[in-house]
């Protein structure tokens, strides 16, 4: 049970960690938030999701490997889908679609496909 606790409570002050950092940019008005071209993120790292995209943007990350698991900690995970595709004009209505395996693992061979 408190290894439980720390792993979570690591995982939190990670994220803090973060909006402390994208607290402390310029400010962007709110008309203006989550605008700009979709970053290619494919095979990188989920960690990166997290830097190159606005902190306003809406996201959604799960688990493509099959077996439905929480991803707690972003370092340990790679993008294998991403939706909107790279390039794509991102808007304050869009919700990000990531989707993702444990670094180590390979990309289910559906979603390779769907990457080409």
């Amino acid at each position: 049970m408190r290894r439980a606790a720390l792993v979570v409570g690591g995982a939190v002050l990670a994220l803090a960690a973060v909006a402390v950092s994208s607290a402390e940019e310029t400010a962007v008005p709110d008309d203006e938030a989550g605008t700009g071209p979709m970053p290619d993120l494919l095979g990188r790292g989920l960690w990166r999701v997290f830097t190159r995209l606005d902190r306003r943007t809406r996201l959604d990350v799960h688990d493509v490997s099959g077996r439905d698991r929480r991803v707690l900690w972003p370092p340990r995970w790679q993008v294998c889908t991403q939706y909107p595709t790279a390039g794509t004009v991102l808007d304050r209505r869009t919700t990000v679609m990531i989707g993702v395996v444990r670094k180590g693992e390979t990309c289910p061979p559906r979603v390779r496909d769907a990457r080409r």
